[in-house]
């Protein structure tokens, strides 16, 4: 038996052995249906998903780093999953980094040779200046990828903190990592194409991953992305409804708040509701620790 045979994301699925007989309704209800395993799987392991969240938010404390690396489909997700941050949480570029084996050709064609060499792993991780402060996320369904089991290696001897995300339990980067993410979701629709359930199980875990670490480091206001970049019209519209939304206000004076702040949300949003001028709400942000809720707090008392 070779290893991929005892892999579980690389088992026959008994539940679509007839699918190609199938009408497309029927298809996609066999799809739909393996699909709902997903969360259920992912929920299995959110004591795991919260250890990793805690290390990310203590990096982010230190000024350091989350990196997603990994190959194919983890890879690509990974990239876009730290691509979204930026204009989502308004942090600094490179704050989050994705690294995907072939480099950004491997985000539009398939490199999958790339993966098979652990020192480009390495290589990956040397040439971005890793740091012991910062966290490595290695994503591979199969947990056992080259490129990822070198990068988090490489990782651990320099004191990094590692994380793996992976769909097979006990897998070699679960082996290696300091915290292992291992939502089974069991053998794909089709077998071995672990862009299915595998991939959505790790799309999950990743959102999961940067939303929470942002929320914990105070990039939100109830359940609004108060620190979003609002770098187009429907992002400009976004901020000043949710000016409008947290105070109350009209949107002429959600505009003037936005303008008055150069496009800052939280801060157009304490000035509104304290009657700070911009510097003294910048201030009190300041004092707060970027947690807008706090700094209304504070200045109510």
């Amino acid at each position: 038996m070779s290893e991929l045979d005892r892999l579980v994301s690389e088992g026959r699925n008994p539940r679509t052995v007839d699918i190609d007989l199938l009408p497309t309704l029927d298809v996609l209800r066999r799809i739909n249906d393996e699909d709902k395993i997903v969360p259920a799987a992912v929920e299995k392991v959110l004591p795991e998903i919260a250890a990793a969240v805690d290390r990310i938010v203590l990096a982010f404390e230190r000024g350091a780093r989350l990196i997603y690396m990994g190959a194919g489909t983890s890879g690509r997700l990974g990239v876009l999953d730290a691509s979204e941050c930026q204009p989502t949480f308004g942090v600094p570029e490179g704050m989050v980094v994705g690294l995907i084996a072939g480099g950004s050709d491997a985000l539009v064609r398939s490199l999958e040779g790339a993966e098979d060499d652990p020192k480009t792993g390495a290589k990956a991780l040397q040439g971005i200046g890793l740091t012991p402060d910062d966290v490595v996320v290695g994503i591979a369904v199969s947990g056992r990828t080259p490129y990822v089991i070198g990068g988090l290696t490489h990782a651990r001897q320099i004191g990094a903190t590692t994380v793996a995300l992976s769909c097979n339990p006990a897998s070699t980067i679960a082996g290696i990592a300091d915290i292992a993410i291992s939502p089974v979701v069991g053998p794909e629709v089709l077998t071995g194409s672990t862009r299915l359930k595998s991939g959505t199980a790790q799309k999950l875990v990743l959102n999961m991953l940067t939303t929470a670490s942002m929320i914990r480091i105070g990039k939100s206001y109830q359940n609004l992305m108060v620190d979003l970049n609002p770098s187009n019209r429907k992002l400009v519209a976004r901020a000043i409804r949710m000016v409008m939304q947290t105070t109350g206000c009209t949107a002429p004076q959600a505009r003037q708040a936005l303008d008055r702040t150069g496009k800052d949300v939280k801060l157009a949003i304490l000035v509104t509701i304290t009657g700070l001028d911009v510097d003294a709400a910048r201030a009190a942000l300041s004092r707060a620790g970027g947690f807008l809720r706090k700094a209304i707090g504070d200045e109510a008392t």
